[in-house]
Order: C-alpha cells, then sequence, then structure tokens
C-alpha cells in the first residue's frame, strides 16, 4: 500500500443519502490494481447512516480521507472543498452510487503520463439501474478535435470517471456553483482553454441510474443551465460554434419552453439519437 503523504491520484467523491450504495463505491476504489491515491470523501449532511459507513471504510484503509459539510453544500461546492483538500498530480471523479472498473485508474494514469498535454481524460461507462443491472454502454467521442467539434451538442464526458490534472484545475478554476446541476459541463469548457481533451474507447465505470428519478422540473433546470453554458462559450473565441450549433441550443430551449414531450421520453429520445452520433476511434493505451 502506498504512502498517502504524496499520492498520484486524489480521488474525489461527495456522498450525500447513499447508504444503500456507498460500500461498494468505496469498495471498488479501494480494489483498483493501480494503488497509488488517496480517496477523499466528503459527506454532504446526509440525513442516513452515510457517514457512519464512510468512517468504518476509513479505519480499514488510511488511504481514505473523510470530510464533513456542516449542511448540504450541494455537488459543486462539495467538489471544491474536496479538489481543495487533494494531494495528488491527478484528480479523479467518482459518485458514490457507481462503480469504477478494477483497472480504471492504470489505464487512465498511463495515457495521462504519455500525453502530457491532455488535461482531461474520460472514457466509456456501462449504464445500470439501480439494482446493478447493465442497461446499456454509452460511448463517447475520444479525439480532442472530434470532441470541441461537437460539445455544444451534447457533454463530452462521463463526470464521474474523468481524470484531471490538478494544475489544469488551478488555471481553469474550480467548479461554478451557479451553473448546478451542469457545473461540470461548464467546467469542460474552461479546461479546454488550457489544455487537450481526450476519451478512452475502455469501459471504467459502472453509472448507476434510478428509473423514473428525474423529475419535470429537475429536467427543465438541467436544460435550461445547459442552453445557458453554450450560449456562455458561443463567442470565446477557442471554440467553434457553427450555425448549426447556434439552430440546434435554440430548438432546445423552444421546445423546454414549449413543453410537448414528457421528461421521460424526451431523455430516452436524447440517448437515442446521441448513441447514434458519436463514432469515435479506439485511443489505445
Amino acid at each position: 500500500m502506498k504512502n498517502t503523504a504524496n499520492p498520484l491520484i486524489s480521488v474525489v467523491m461527495p456522498a450525500y443519502n447513499v447508504e444503500r450504495y456507498i460500500a461498494v463505491a468505496i469498495r471498488s476504489i479501494l480494489n483498483q490494481t493501480f494503488k497509488d491515491f488517496e480517496l477523499v470523501i466528503i459527506d454532504d449532511g446526509s440525513t442516513d447512516s452515510t457517514p457512519q459507513i464512510i468512517s468504518k471504510c476509513k479505519e480499514i484503509d488510511q488511504r481514505i480521507v473523510a470530510l464533513q459539510n456542516d449542511k448540504n453544500l450541494k455537488l459543486g461546492r462539495t467538489l471544491n472543498k474536496g479538489i481543495k483538500a487533494a494531494k495528488g498530480k491527478y484528480i479523479a471523479r467518482m459518485d458514490a452510487d457507481d462503480i469504477s472498473l478494477p483497472d480504471r485508474f492504470g489505464k487512465q494514469v498511463k495515457f495521462m503520463e504519455e500525453n502530457p498535454e491532455v488535461g482531461i481524460l474520460g472514457g466509456t461507462m456501462v449504464v445500470m439501474g439501480k439494482d446493478g443491472r447493465v442497461i446499456s454502454e454509452r460511448r463517447y467521442y475520444t479525439r480532442d478535435a472530434e470532441i470541441r467539434k461537437n460539445i455544444f451538442k451534447f457533454s463530452p464526458f462521463c463526470h464521474p470517471a474523468v481524470m484531471i490534472r490538478k494544475t489544469v484545475l488551478e488555471k481553469s478554476g474550480l467548479y461554478d456553483p451557479c451553473y448546478n446541476p451542469v457545473e461540470d459541463y461548464e467546467l469542460y469548457f474552461r479546461i479546454g482553454f488550457h489544455a487537450k481533451f481526450a476519451n478512452l474507447e475502455d469501459s471504467l465505470l459502472r453509472y448507476r441510474i434510478a428509473a423514473g428519478s428525474m423529475t419535470t422540473r429537475g429536467l427543465r433546470e438541467m436544460e435550461l443551465k445547459t442552453v445557458d453554458v453554450r450560449k456562455k462559450f458561443f463567442d470565446s473565441g477557442v471554440y467553434k460554434a457553427t450555425t448549426t450549433d447556434k439552430i440546434y441550443n435554440l430548438a432546445h430551449l423552444i421546445s423546454i419552453l414549449v413543453p410537448i414531450i414528457p421528461p421521460k421520453q424526451k431523455i430516452r429520445l436524447f440517448t437515442k439519437v446521441r448513441s447514434c452520433i458519436v463514432k469515435s476511434e479506439p485511443i489505445k493505451v
């Protein structure tokens, strides 16, 4: 086991009322084939037994750093707290209800060490239901040029599967809580000012979703913030927003303001269209 004084990776895991899943999520990190990391877990004011489970796990592995919010701060502020406490060269994101595959960190570190121009690296995610049953697989564009070309269409990374250079985060700035619940999407744009993007073709994470959990209000808020993020960077000079991109964003806004399709059907339609669009060339590690 590595000394946590100077770990190569700091895994940042926010946790809120996830007593059913967090032990499995933690185990998937501790069982990584790559061992040089610390696991920074920030409990965001949970009201269930999540803090107690974190405490028990910390007792058995010195790589766990447990932080506690006095009240619920939401994702952006909680992630920023974890990043500021992190000691690693790389920040690896992880959610407390997902499962990282055993060779995730090994593959990501190898690629990042060999490609110093890349500031953020993601990969394919396997989508599973709340019971752990595999539902589908979501792929992403792998190369910088194609990621930038399509960044105005949809988020280019699986957020809980990304690894980011801490130096790039320091240049870009951390998460902006004003863009909750799409603070990750807004951050990606800023990272692209300072470094290149990449995704591995490999599956790195099992992402858990709860069927029917997206409410009408929640989806509306997420979509409106997504539209705002795109508009913010249309004329940034770093990205090339085409006329098609701007029409797409306007059509998206109209679909929010004049809702015709119910949230569940809208999510299914987006997922289907997205899966038809993404065709990426594998990056070997």
